[in-house]
């Protein structure tokens, strides 16, 4: 068994202890105490955390990384992620591969120690395996005109249950968003989940304007860009409600559903979410990147709705550090107690991933994957200190 310790252990549970320790013993919590052992290792002036969850992001996008220019418009970045995919149809391409390792290296260095990753490929699974990253791969679905939706989740489920490792890695399906996914499609694999109790899933939802315009009134660029693709489907009725609303009808919102973004949630809509316990998942660099705006990060919080937080992919944020994520959640929402904000980015996305057993928390049995941020000396508050905007060279694993 080893023991460490530094200036303060944020075990996530409660407070924060000053010159606590952990104790680790094959690789899980041994326990925490508010001193430290003879022989513990000393950290120094450092914060020892459980690991980062980035519980969005788009790994096989990382090739995209500086490709894809800051837009105020949502669907000219969407265009300009659709030209550029087009170049490089094989998804087993080196450049791709190499990118998504990279940018995988990249968020360990940087504190992530679980991921929520999207994938319509699955070629990511081979990768977080190989890094012995634990995630939650998320095979993403989408067709508007879908007709063939049974088949189309049965094909899916095979390549799912195939490409997760019974361990680190779990596979589930999930739709994109409410404009690229038919209601059949929606259906089915809000089947799937159904029969399968112990997953979750994740859907795109409230990201822009144009999508709120889309299920409400079935106008706007969204209408524009499925006609264009030959997608559109007279068999589609615009919902005349909010995102939300829409798919809630759907049946398809609970507890077990991860909404990503929610940049245009209104009081309604936080409603809905909150009765059915959902998690947020809030990507706010991303979100000003594409055009949409910023989340009303400060209404979730006082909402009462459970928020997690991620990158998106290198498409629309500059790295996939979630301390940097932190720093920019704390400028758009400087009301919210510094340990909410923390907590979203540990416990609530850990549990919302269905990760909880293991990670988000220092308690005893859990997995001990534990970092630590050095800091300097006499830091007055440290929850608060964390979310100064901390880069990788301060970060540490500490086993």
């Amino acid at each position: 068994m080893s023991a460490y310790t530094a200036e303060w252990l944020l075990p996530m549970t409660g407070e924060p202890v000053h010159r606590g320790s952990v104790a680790i013993e094959n690789g899980r919590v041994a326990g925490i105490d508010d001193r430290a052992p003879a022989g513990a290792v000393d950290l120094g002036n450092a914060a020892i955390l459980p690991a980062l969850v980035n519980a969005h992001t788009h790994l096989e996008l990382s090739y995209l990384q500086g490709r894809v220019p800051r837009t105020e418009r949502f669907l000219d970045w969407i265009r300009t992620i659709m030209a550029t995919r087009r170049q490089y149809p094989d998804a087993s391409d080196p450049r791709i591969l190499a990118a998504a390792r990279g940018a995988i290296a990249d968020a360990r260095a940087s504190g992530t120690g679980l991921f929520g990753d999207i994938s319509n490929t699955l070629v990511t699974a081979g990768l977080l395996r190989e890094a012995a990253m634990p995630a939650q791969l998320f095979y993403e679905l989408l067709k508007f005109n879908a007709t063939d939706y049974a088949s189309m989740t049965r094909e899916a489920r095979t390549k799912a249950d195939a490409a997760a490792d019974g361990g680190g890695v779990r596979v589930s399906l999930a739709p994109h968003a409410p404009y690229s996914v038919s209601p059949g499609l929606f259906g089915a694999i809000r089947a799937d989940l159904d029969g399968h109790p112990g997953q979750v899933t994740t859907v795109h939802l409230g990201e822009s304007p144009e999508e709120v315009e889309f299920i409400r009134r079935g106008t706007g660029p969204w209408r524009a860009l499925l006609e264009e693709l030959g997608v559109w489907t007279d068999a589609w009725e615009p919902a005349g409600t909010s995102p939300v609303e829409y798919l809630e009808r759907l049946g398809f919102l609970d507890r077990r559903v991860l909404a990503v973004h929610g940049v245009q949630f209104d009081g309604d809509d936080l409603d809905r979410l909150r009765s059915r316990g959902m998690t947020i998942v809030s990507c706010p660099r991303s979100n000003q990147h594409v055009g949409v705006g910023a989340p009303p990060l400060e209404a979730f919080y006082a909402m009462d709705v459970k928020v997690a937080f991620g990158t998106d992919s290198l498409a629309s944020a500059p790295d996939l550090n979630l301390f940097s994520e932190l720093a920019e959640a704390r400028r758009l929402a400087p009301r919210v107690a510094a340990r909410a904000l923390l907590e979203s980015a540990t416990c609530r996305g850990a549990a919302a991933l269905g990760f909880g057993d293991d990670f988000g928390t220092i308690e005893g049995g859990k997995r001990a994957a534990l970092i630590a941020v050095r800091m300097p000396a006499k830091v007055d508050d440290v929850e608060e200190y964390l979310l100064s905007g901390i880069t990788p060279a301060d970060v540490s694993w500490v086993s």
